[in-house]
């Protein structure tokens, strides 16, 4: 049995660890709320421009734009957004064991991938376990910007109206609340129209200038922004999961000290009875 000074040396050291992860979960609680803000601003706007982007989908365009259009798939591709930071828990590791299976399913078919990253964790994975990454970006900071992410997605775009690759998939964290992030691999092109009744009449809009420059611009916003909000909401699911991280080490770490408060008091009071003892059995031979 450790004694009392060792005791109290390990005790200490829980307790300046535990002080760290209590401040660290209060600046994550501090950091989410914002990101939960940023989150919230952007999606009217995503939502709007897909249900914009579906209607064209659903309707019998005069530009069919080749991102609707379905084909054989030869090779598949893949924009994974994960954290640049860890101690969230596994939001990364369940984000890409989904994806990993996602592409397995492919794989089983003959299909190979092409890779995206967004996060310096899924860069450090995807080096250690392999596959074929065209592009990265990382170290994006609690506030991305659309110009920081435009370089990596065009990559994949362009990949796409090549012909190397005939479908692309986004894998993110969704955020549902402060202790569910839902993993999701979502397919972003071709485009996969909303199913809405709303939808099902098939109109079309009224194009000014003319339906290919519009659309064009159009479904390139589109794309932009879907990965955008993919980003901006897995910062806010890194904060949320990063704060309950914490506060499960800080309750862990008080769990631990008061184990340990116990041992040393048990091994105190051992000695103490044990001096008492040694005192009353020379008193007794005297």
């Amino acid at each position: 049995m450790a004694n009392a000074k060792e005791l109290r040396k390990q005790i200490g050291s829980i307790k300046n660890t535990q002080k760290i992860t209590s401040a660290m979960q209060m600046v994550a609680a501090s950091k989410m709320r914002k990101a939960q803000d940023r989150m919230s601003r952007g999606r009217p706007y995503s939502d709007q421009i897909r249900a914009v982007i579906s209607h064209m989908a659903n309707a019998s365009s005069e530009y069919p734009h080749q991102f609707m259009r379905e084909r054989d798939v030869n090779r598949v591709g893949y924009i994974i957004v994960t954290t640049d930071k860890g101690l969230c828990g596994g939001l990364n590791v369940n984000l890409l064991k989904a994806t990993v299976q996602h592409m397995k399913a492919w794989a089983d078919q003959g299909v190979e991938a092409d890779l995206c990253l967004i996060g310096n964790k899924g860069v450090q994975f995807f080096r250690a376990y392999g596959g074929r990454v065209l592009a990265a970006s990382q170290h994006l900071s609690e506030t991305p910007a659309v110009e920081d992410l435009i370089g990596s997605i065009k990559v994949m775009l362009d990949g796409f109206e090549a012909g190397n690759v005939d479908k692309i998939f986004l894998a993110n964290n969704v955020f549902v609340n402060t202790m569910v992030q839902q993993p999701t691999v979502s397919q972003l092109v071709p485009l996969d129209p909303m199913q809405d009744e709303t939808l099902q009449h098939r109109w079309d809009y009224l194009y000014e200038p003319d339906a290919e420059e519009l659309i064009e611009g159009l479904i390139t916003r589109y794309l932009e922004s879907q990965v955008y909000q993919a980003v901006v909401e897995n910062v806010a699911c890194e904060q949320a999961a990063k704060m309950v991280a914490m506060k499960s080490a800080t309750e862990n770490a008080g769990e631990l000290i008061d184990e340990l408060e116990l041992i040393m008091n048990n091994a105190r009071q051992a000695a103490i009875t044990q001096e008492i003892s040694e005192i009353v059995g020379g008193a007794a031979a005297v």
